[in-house]
């Protein structure tokens, strides 16, 4: 009798976990996994599911974690794989995704995960027509395999082709309508088309599934500053910072969106916060330099744009513009938030 109350107990953390796992609830699914004991929680089934919980919330270096604990209590586990590929598609480790392509190859050939894997694989490194390919042959190895139709959408966004990509995301959603990527993958088709109505309602679908992504609301928070709601894209914008403090684009886009309401110190405040989170991208920078130049800091200012071109010499010419411009106080600037 005590040996089947303690089977029921350790189901029902699992169910309690995997429930809210399937309600896009990460952090209760996590703590509900953290409850079964050690060797309770450490089997791949549960590490997978875990990872999964971190890769909704966009947390893809805990996922990554997560997921390589499953491989290694598994290494033949293949199920779960495509959002490992995913993740580390993210993170741009391009060695360890090729070699993950290999193990699953050899491992087996049947399944879609397999497929996907091979396309992330080859989309890291920007060869898209052919990730396509091992994403259409995921498809015809299982056509009820969602995540295939979602991946080779992003892959037709990359290429332009947005009528393709549009037939892959509606193909994904009608295997399965909660596939909040799918409902994201439709909106960055509408922002690109400058749809914004549309972005935003599809972008709106996407986080009524999963609320707890934080690039979701960094995405809907760009819709509405290009859609002129900049108030309330930076309430959005701060949502997504308060899911993720260290969204570097989410407080990029805030402080755009801070310096286009003319509160430029607030805007300086958080590029400065985000310089010691991301202190060689270029693009911190170069808004910097934006914003010194509106409050008269013209030194401070050509500092930072030269900053931005010793980190980013390929795009120098945009960054040269605005220090060829920096003396002409009355010029415009881009307030383009895309």
């Amino acid at each position: 009798e005590g040996g089947a109350k303690a089977l029921c107990d350790v189901l029902r953390r699992l169910g309690d976990g995997y429930r809210h796992l399937q309600q896009y609830r990460g952090k209760e699914a996590i703590a509900a996994f953290e409850k079964l004991s050690a060797s309770e929680g450490n089997t791949a089934w549960v590490q997978v599911q875990t990872g999964t919980a971190y890769f909704n919330m966009a947390q893809y270096q805990m996922a990554e974690q997560s997921f390589q604990k499953a491989r290694k209590l598994e290494p033949s586990r293949v199920v779960g794989m495509e959002l490992y590929s995913t993740v580390l598609w993210f993170l741009k480790k391009e060695h360890e995704l090729c070699y993950l392509a290999q193990e699953l190859v050899a491992l087996d050939k049947t399944a879609p995960q397999t497929w996907c894997v091979l396309g992330n694989c080859f989309s890291v490194q920007r060869e898209f027509e052919t990730a396509i390919k091992f994403f259409q042959r995921a498809i015809q190895v299982c056509p009820s395999f969602t995540y295939a139709y979602t991946l080779a959408g992003h892959e037709h966004v990359s290429n332009e082709d947005f009528e393709k990509a549009t037939a892959s995301f509606r193909s994904s959603l009608r295997t399965d309508e909660r596939h909040y990527n799918a409902w994201y993958g439709l909106a960055i088709i509408y922002l690109k088309q400058e749809k914004y109505q549309l972005a935003e309602y599809h972008l709106r679908r996407a986080l009524a599934i999963n609320p707890r992504n934080s690039v979701l609301y960094c995405y809907l928070g760009i819709v509405l500053l290009s859609a002129g709601s900049c108030f309330e894209a930076l309430q959005v914008l701060q949502d997504a910072i308060d899911l993720d403090p260290a969204n570097p684009l989410a407080k990029l886009r805030k402080a755009m969106a801070l310096s286009h309401l003319d509160r430029n110190l607030e805007a300086l405040e958080e590029l400065e916060q985000l310089q010691q989170l991301a202190p060689r991208e270029s693009m911190v920078y170069m808004q910097m330099g934006k914003i010194l130049k509106k409050l008269g800091r013209l030194q401070e200012a050509l500092a930072c744009f030269n900053h931005a071109i010793d980190l980013d010499p390929k795009g120098g010419n945009a960054v040269k513009a605005q220090i060829d411009r920096l003396q002409m106080q009355d010029v415009e600037e881009d307030d383009s938030f895309l």
